[in-house]
């Protein structure tokens, strides 16, 4: 972050100083919200939630060296030499300053959102773009109302350009986002059933996922996944020029003569509108055509070659616990995506698994959340995809997971076992090591399937 100083964080947050602190010159250069990470003079937003109340934490960061803080209501003490700055709410000064800071940067944003794969795409985007430009991105999985924020506050004078990941799982929290960013490139990579506990439909799905628009710059340059079919209905409903990006026939960017080696890359043809070229992609699963086939319609869009972007595409790196690929010893192999997961992305590395070269093929899998009345159907069609792909064995996590288990063995898949808990599937795990097997480990976050994962690191050994 620049330096701003407490004259202009009052000013973008339209705050009033408490206590005897003047020096309104005084300038701070980051902003945090974890009391107990803090740096020496930064700014401390205490955020306020359902269960907890970060203005508990005022007194412990300023005392471990906050320069100030914000602050929703007067404090019956004041430390020395310490500023303290009254808002509203904690949450929407940390937008406002966010969105105030934005504007001292002329620099293009891209955003993107979508049902699955946001932040595959957005790992994959700013590595191609990070072939020419200093790049700004979201980490890991911050793509909410303080992630964002947070990230457009790590901004400096050295970046040329911004991706950024937004997330939702409730109507208008798009448009809360994408009123910060303002973006100048949007990208939606599909509609899927994450959430829709929440939504009802994809319809709404895609409706809430459309506010994007209502704050793109008025000369926006959108890119859609064109094997999605709601996708496909935006372009006729948008004021901008839109490029379409799949597998399928008439689309403006596609792939072509995907191959794999089963154990760790793909290669294709990329067709654009302008060149085509052969790309590696280290990762695997048919899916990684769409990342790549939008990070290269950006890549073009800001004038890359078509060398630049294969290169970058080979230089992708996957967010941690996002389909990484961890080689063990005895040619085991563990396909580590715990991070989140829902019906589509569930499918996706079931395929994964199923297009690798391993001997034995495993699936651990856990609850998939936010899916409301459709759960046991949807978790059974998991089951049931298990039985198609051709997986050897299926191990069974979780409440919700037991509908997973019943589809597969009347797939059938050959071996299922059903574990409750996390703990109960450790000894289970035991009998999966063996020569050349391949373990996917998936589910949504709140099961912290990176526990198994760790797990099977400990009971394997390493290359």
């Amino acid at each position: 972050m620049e330096p701003m100083t407490i004259r202009e964080i009052l000013q973008a947050v339209d705050g009033r100083m408490l206590g005897e602190f003047g020096d309104l010159n005084r300038e701070v250069s980051r902003v945090e919200t974890d009391s107990r990470t803090i740096h020496a003079g930064s700014l401390f937003v205490p955020l306020m939630g359902e269960r907890f109340d970060g203005h508990a934490y005022i007194n412990a960061a300023l005392e471990g060296g906050a320069a100030g803080c914000f602050t929703q209501r007067e404090r019956e003490s004041y430390l020395p030499g310490k500023f303290y700055i009254k808002v509203e709410s904690t949450q929407k000064a940390l937008r406002d300053l966010a969105k105030y800071y934005k504007k001292k940067f002329s620099i293009p944003v891209v955003a993107l959102t979508g049902s699955v794969g946001k932040t595959t795409t957005k790992d994959m985007v700013a590595a191609v773009l990070g072939e020419k430009y200093k790049v700004l991105k979201t980490e890991g999985n911050l793509n909410n109302e303080i992630g964002v924020p947070m990230t457009l506050l790590r901004l400096n004078r050295e970046h040329q350009i911004a991706v950024l990941e937004l997330g939702m799982n409730h109507a208008g929290e798009i448009d809360y986002l994408s009123a910060i960013v303002e973006p100048d490139v949007v990208l939606m990579t599909n509609i899927g059933d994450s959430h829709i506990e929440h939504f009802g439909s994809r319809e709404k799905i895609l409706e809430a996922k459309s506010e994007i628009f209502r704050h793109a710059r008025s000369d926006a340059f959108v890119v859609l996944n064109g094997d999605d079919p709601l996708l496909r209905t935006l372009p006729e409903q948008l004021p901008y020029p839109c490029m379409l990006v799949g597998a399928g026939e008439a689309l403006d960017y596609r792939a072509l003569h995907l191959e794999s080696d089963g154990r760790s890359h793909l290669k294709c043809e990329v067709k654009t509108p302008h060149s085509d070229f052969n790309v590696e992609i280290p990762a695997l699963g048919e899916h990684m055509i769409y990342p790549t086939l939008m990070a290269a319609a950006v890549g073009e869009h800001f004038g890359l070659s078509a060398r630049e972007i294969a290169s970058g595409v080979l230089h992708f790196a996957p967010t941690k616990m996002r389909m990484n690929i961890l080689h063990r010893a005895d040619g085991i192999t563990i396909l580590n995506d715990a991070y989140n997961a829902n019906p589509q992305s569930m499918r996706a590395a079931v395929e994964v698994l199923s297009g690798t070269n391993a001997d034995y093929k495993v699936a651990v899998l856990g609850d998939m959340f936010e899916l409301g009345p459709l759960a046991p159907a949807l978790h059974a069609g998991v089951g049931e995809y298990l039985g198609k792909a051709g997986i050897d064995c299926l191990v069974a996590v979780g409440e919700l997971a037991k509908h997973i288990y019943d589809a597969a063995q009347a797939a059938p898949v050959p071996e299922c076992y059903y574990c409750r808990t996390k703990e109960a599937a450790k000894p289970v795990l035991d009998g999966m090591v063996r020569p050349n097997a391949t373990i996917l480990v998936k589910a949504s976050r709140g099961m912290a399937m990176e526990e198994l994962v760790e797990y099977l690191l400990g009971i394997t050994g390493p290359v």
